[in-house]
């Protein structure tokens, strides 16, 4: 998230794939993505707005409302538009039941009873690193979207 130059406070949503996006997708993925923020709009006023796909599974969008603050139409249509993506490229951006961590440094899913399970058979620990959707600024994303299980909200559900 280096490579996005808004301030820490800026507000960010993370929306995540059931799958990761191949190497073909993404170039035409990070393209819509940037020109939705570009074109970005609340109540006329153009966002200050960036995009990203990272780790090949997550859709970020990022606001800087020290400009103009994302409302609830803007807001709508930033979820019009994941929705539109996810038909477009047969993925489901929306499951919040699906959990991500790393594992030898790769992305992995799994449904939370899934998840439930693995942590059971020792497979995914406490130490295992969560993915932390939850998380609302550029700064916690910096910092805290890559998370230990025990700190992680995840944590209730093993």
């Amino acid at each position: 998230m280096t490579d996005m130059k808004l301030p820490e406070s800026t507000r960010v949503w993370i929306y995540q794939s059931d799958r990761p996006f191949t190497e073909g997708e993404i170039p035409a993925l990070k393209r819509h993505v940037n020109q939705f923020a570009q074109k970005w709009a609340s109540h006329n006023r153009q966002l200050k707005a960036q995009g990203d796909v990272l780790h090949k599974q997550f859709i970020v969008l990022m606001v800087d409302e020290s400009m103009a603050g994302a409302s609830g139409c803007s807001i709508d249509s930033s979820v019009h538009f994941m929705k539109q993506l996810g038909q477009q490229y047969g993925v489901d951006l929306f499951d919040r039941m699906t959990f991500t961590y790393l594992e030898n440094g790769e992305v992995k899913t799994a449904h939370s009873t899934e998840f439930a399970e693995l942590y059971k058979q020792g497979k995914i620990t406490d130490q295992t690193p969560v993915f932390d959707n939850l998380v609302k600024t550029k700064g916690e994303l910096e910092e805290k979207w890559i998370k230990p299980l025990n700190e992680s909200w995840h944590r209730r559900f093993v």
